[in-house]
């Protein structure tokens, strides 16, 4: 448990998704991830783990079906998100305060991703796989941050990246590894967290992909 101080003190816990915890996952991204008229609603966060021929059957197929809503769009995202919580597909943290779910990380094996970076899904990348990760509990790649608009500027970015680092070490990963945006290149609102984040937690550049700054944190064995 963190105690966290703003305006008022919070007690902050981070937990793992895990399948009995999807509805907390869910009533974060149906009420709160999005409540400051985000353009990133809606998302369920599970884009980085279908490949591009599942998009585009299970998502936009779908979509041509129905009514063209936002709404349609939204139960498509979720129900497919709903079975990849379930099957754990779709891995990461969720920070609370007390019991309401108001942060998330998204952080998996970096194979499990089909893509990391920051895109959207009118111009989604090709399926890829980094060719200098040897297999599976190699890196763990961090996708994305989302914090409540009322949460923001608490440090609760940072206790999740603490989290995640800490549990890849445990669990015998070489390297933490993440894609903030070159602000510099391209000024967005990034959901893959600012360079400065990962930068005070020890991580450091590793390549450079277009505007996506790949960095890494080596961890001890």
């Amino acid at each position: 448990m963190y105690l966290l101080s703003n305006q008022s003190e919070m007690s902050l816990t981070i937990k793992p998704l895990i399948p009995e915890r999807i509805d907390d996952y869910f009533d974060f991204f149906d009420n709160r991830a999005f409540s400051d008229g985000s353009t990133f609603y809606p998302c369920y966060c599970n884009a980085f783990n279908l490949s591009r021929e599942q998009i585009n059957r299970e998502l936009f197929a779908r979509a041509k079906e129905g009514n063209g809503s936002t709404e349609e769009w939204r139960k498509i995202l979720r129900e497919s998100a709903w079975r990849m919580v379930l099957d754990g597909s779709v891995q990461g943290y969720l920070a609370y305060d007390g019991e309401l779910a108001v942060g998330w990380c998204n952080a998996n094996d970096r194979l499990n991703y089909y893509r990391v970076g920051e895109f959207d899904m009118d111009s989604i990348p090709e399926d890829s796989a980094p060719s200098d990760c040897p297999g599976r509990g190699w890196i763990k790649s961090i996708v994305c941050f989302e914090i409540s608009p009322a949460y923001r500027g608490m440090g609760i970015a940072g206790k999740l990246l603490e989290q995640v680092c800490k549990d890849a070490a445990e669990e015998g990963y070489s390297f933490v590894e993440a894609y903030p945006i070159d602000q510099t290149e391209k000024p967005v609102l990034a959901f893959t967290g600012p360079l400065r984040l990962y930068e005070k937690a020890g991580f450091a550049e590793y390549t450079r992909q277009g505007s996506t700054i790949v960095v890494r944190k080596a961890l001890g064995k």
